[in-house]
């Protein structure tokens, strides 16, 4: 399997004409299949792509973590440029996607609406687990056993005029099932880490997790980037994730660069760093 990060919050350290943006894109190449992981917040996803040598238009299958538009945001180009790649995502959530800022500050963090509603027939709405290429699973049901991510209390859903916390039913945990080995990709996390592999874990008990792809939502709001959580909460939380056990996790855009120095020191090299242009095989 060889996973491309299109785009992520940091710049690339090798490939200085790549843009980024607070936002994840990841291109997955596996069993024959091109799977686009997430878009960022813009198209500039596609200009990366074209400067990695990446075709857009090849994807077989994209998919969409959750309904925030730093990781939908690229829908309109990336429809542009592919004709025929579902896109598969859960159910929209039942009210519109809004940040809270310093207690006042309210903003729509939702995807677009008109380019969902313009190419409806393009979205596959999954409510159950799905297969939607071989050995490629989404799981939009995730388990509630461990506590939520604490950043995830300034984001809220709109409904009816009235504020409401969001409990994150419409995000999805991917694993895709490769030499008797899975990887889970995770988007944000915002139902926890530790919920998304248990997730993944119960449905293929006994499999061993090759690796962990992803955010972790370990910041507490974005632009500041304070984190979320004590440090002895991050330590606690790595310690959890090798407990699983997880081989190797691949890390970046929200977990955010604090939590990261502390994750690093508990999992070793065991933990790597997402970036902007970054390639690796696992």
């Amino acid at each position: 399997m060889k996973i491309t990060t299109l785009i992520e919050n940091r710049e690339s350290i090798t490939e200085p004409g790549l843009s980024s943006e607070w936002g994840l894109s990841l291109c997955i190449e596996v069993n024959n299949h091109s799977i686009l992981f997430d878009t960022g917040a813009s198209g500039a996803f596609v200009d990366n792509a074209k400067h990695l040598s990446i075709q857009v238009d090849s994807f077989d299958a994209a998919v969409l973590s959750h309904h925030h538009f730093d990781h939908g945001g690229g829908l309109k180009r990336f429809f542009e440029l592919n004709s025929s790649a579902k896109v598969f995502l859960a159910d929209a959530p039942d009210g519109e996607c809004f940040i809270k800022i310093m207690g006042f500050l309210k903003k729509y963090i939702g995807l677009d609406r008109d380019i969902m509603d313009h190419h409806r027939q393009r979205f596959e709405f999954v409510g159950g687990p799905t297969e939607i290429l071989p050995d490629v699973f989404i799981f939009p049901q995730i388990v509630d056993t461990y506590p939520k991510p604490l950043g995830n209390k300034h984001l809220y859903l709109k409904t009816e005029g009235r504020l409401s916390p969001d409990e994150f039913s419409h995000e999805i945990v991917m694993a895709i099932k490769e030499n008797e080995k899975l990887v889970i990709f995770t988007g944000c996390s915002h139902n926890g880490i530790l919920n998304m592999i248990d997730t993944v874990a119960r449905e293929f008990e006994g499999v061993p997790i090759k690796a962990v792809v992803g955010g972790f939502h370990l910041v507490a709001s974005p632009p500041f980037h304070f984190m979320a959580g004590t440090r002895k909460d991050i330590e606690k939380l790595g310690k959890s994730v090798l407990d699983y056990p997880v081989e190797v996790t691949f890390t970046g855009h929200c977990t955010g660069k604090k939590a990261f120095s502390i994750l690093k020191s508990v999992m070793g090299d065991r933990l790597q760093d997402l970036r902007t242009g970054s390639r690796f095989d696992i």
